[in-house]
């Protein structure tokens, strides 16, 4: 049975893990007869904030312990990613992607990935032509990660972070929450969901659904 891992950085949009990003990929996902691993890094969180004010609280959160909340407790630190193989990788967006995983939020093209393990696992996926989904801000980690490779990618619409992409090397499409944008050349596939912060829904959960199909139809 084949498998796919999951990466998450948290719990909550604004400084985690887009909860619904997440459960929308886990849906997909069990329809799909495969077995599905979760991961996310056993650290403090950098910052944390309160969802209903959107200020920052001044606490101190584990990113695994709250990631655990949408992964029911099935979940296993980052730093084991290496200790296996998987046939793909998706990464749900949120925040906690682009301030907890890699640095793009405050370096955008000049940022890196934060956690060794994963970069080496995006790195070594690509090379084997195994394929990656990465949903909302995800993929500025994955053009990161494969800085100059030349993938296309999408972020929604055009702005500041197509931008950035463009400085990486890469090429950016505009699609909508509902679509997703498959790179053939390198087995990348892409949707925006949330990077319209108004987005339905529905399409949010379209979209990802198209995604998780169309990354296990490349396995």
């Amino acid at each position: 049975m084949k498998t796919i891992a999951v990466i998450l950085s948290g719990c909550g949009y604004l400084d985690g893990a887009e909860i619904r990003e997440s459960v929308a990929t886990l849906w997909a996902l069990s329809q799909h007869d495969l077995k599905v691993k979760i991961f996310a890094p056993d650290e403090p969180q950098p910052v944390v904030m309160n969802h209903y004010s959107h200020k920052a609280t001044g606490d101190t959160r584990n990113m695994l312990v709250e990631a655990a909340r949408i992964a029911r407790g099935k979940i296993a630190p980052l730093s084991e990613l290496p200790d296996h193989d998987y046939d793909a990788l998706i990464m749900p967006g949120g925040f906690g992607v682009a301030k907890n995983l890699c640095t793009f939020a405050a370096d955008g093209a000049s940022g890196s990935v934060i956690y060794k393990e994963l970069h080496n696992e995006i790195t070594a996926m690509h090379g084997d032509g195994r394929p990656i989904g990465a949903i909302c801000i995800a993929p500025a980690l994955i053009g990161l990660a494969l800085k100059g490779k030349k993938l296309e990618l999408t972020l929604g619409a055009e702005g500041g972070e197509a931008e950035e992409m463009r400085k990486l090397g890469h090429t950016h499409f505009v699609t909508r929450p509902n679509e997703i944008h498959i790179d053939s050349n390198n087995n990348l596939v892409t949707t925006p969901a949330y990077m319209y912060g108004d987005a339905p829904i529905n399409e949010v959960f379209e979209g990802v659904k198209k995604l998780v199909d169309e990354v296990v139809r490349m396995m």
